[in-house]
């Protein structure tokens, strides 16, 4: 009898830890956690002061043909916040997407490359003309994307590829 109820509490304890286990390993493919050579999804950038004109450029990396990226929590390649290329007439013309920061993870549901246009779960972003060439090495079909505020151009997002460590500018077009 003993034998029994040591089984069944075994055989218990091991059917609510798997779904645990399988959902622990769901977010660390994600990115969430950082271990095991895993992506670390960075913070929000930080607001930057209208004086900074040029981008801020990671020490001994050449400057020609950057491609913005994340390392260590650092937001390389922004651009400046009275870059005249980011002034939208009416910011937030179509809304704004609510799902943003590193607790989102996306997959695209939809793109077209010849616009430039990608469709997120919740709605679409039309990537920057001057940024489009940076996405040709993305995945859209297979890598995840987090989707943040850009804190120094009203009414643009940064997509954050989490795959690349790399990210560009969107306008979002509505749900």
């Amino acid at each position: 009898m003993r034998t029994h109820t040591a089984l069944a509490l075994v055989a218990a304890f091991v059917a609510i830890s798997l779904p645990a286990q399988q959902i622990a390993a769901q977010r660390g493919r994600r990115g969430v956690g950082g271990a095991r050579g895993e992506a670390l999804i960075p913070h929000e950038p930080a607001r930057r002061e209208p004086a900074h004109a040029a981008p801020i450029v990671e020490p001994g990396r050449p400057t020609g043909g950057l491609v913005p990226y994340v390392r260590d929590n650092h937001w390389y390649g922004h651009a400046a916040p009275n870059d005249a290329r980011f002034h939208l007439a009416r910011p937030f013309e179509f809304g704004r997407f609510a799902e943003v920061g590193p607790g989102h993870h996306w997959r695209v549901a939809r793109y077209d490359l010849g616009a430039r246009r990608i469709w997120l779960p919740g709605g679409q972003f039309e990537i920057a003309d001057w940024e489009w060439a940076a996405t040709a090495p993305w995945c859209w079909t297979c890598d995840d994307f987090v989707v943040y505020l850009d804190p120094d151009h009203s009414g643009w997002y940064l997509i954050y590829d989490v795959r690349m460590r790399e990210y560009v500018h969107a306008r979002f077009l509505g749900a």
